[in-house]
């Protein structure tokens, strides 16, 4: 029986953190979610169990940004990579979660390695 876009979703993001589990030890995740009219990210210390920063489009300082586009996903990957600093966090492991590495999670991710975050 075929699994529906739902399931095959999960399977996706599933498969995905369990890449991340040897170098989540060293790292901090950094997550995203993305949805239809905002982006969001965390960094997450999976030891400890907390959020260290978020950004997301919704965020004060991004008020006027869209987080349906591709500028919108690049504002919310400096952000995160500006709070990440404040945090003393600069190696990540990037969880881009279920979704493919294209179009905003890929800009998300491409504004935070130019605002210092090495993943």
């Amino acid at each position: 029986m075929a699994a529906n876009p739902k399931q095959l979703f999960e399977r996706r993001a599933r498969r995905t953190r369990a890449k991340l589990r040897s170098t989540r030890a060293k790292n901090v995740r950094l997550s995203v979610f993305r949805s239809n009219q905002h982006i969001y990210a965390q960094l997450i210390d999976d030891v400890k169990g907390v959020t260290l920063a978020s950004a997301s489009t919704m965020d004060k300082e991004l008020k006027g940004a869209k987080g349906s586009t591709l500028e919108g996903a690049k504002k919310v990957g400096a952000l995160i990579a500006e709070r990440g600093k404040k945090a003393k966090v600069e190696n990540v492991a990037f969880d881009r979660g279920g979704y493919i590495y294209h179009g905003r999670v890929k800009a998300l991710a491409e504004a935070a390695r130019e605002a210092g975050l090495k993943f």
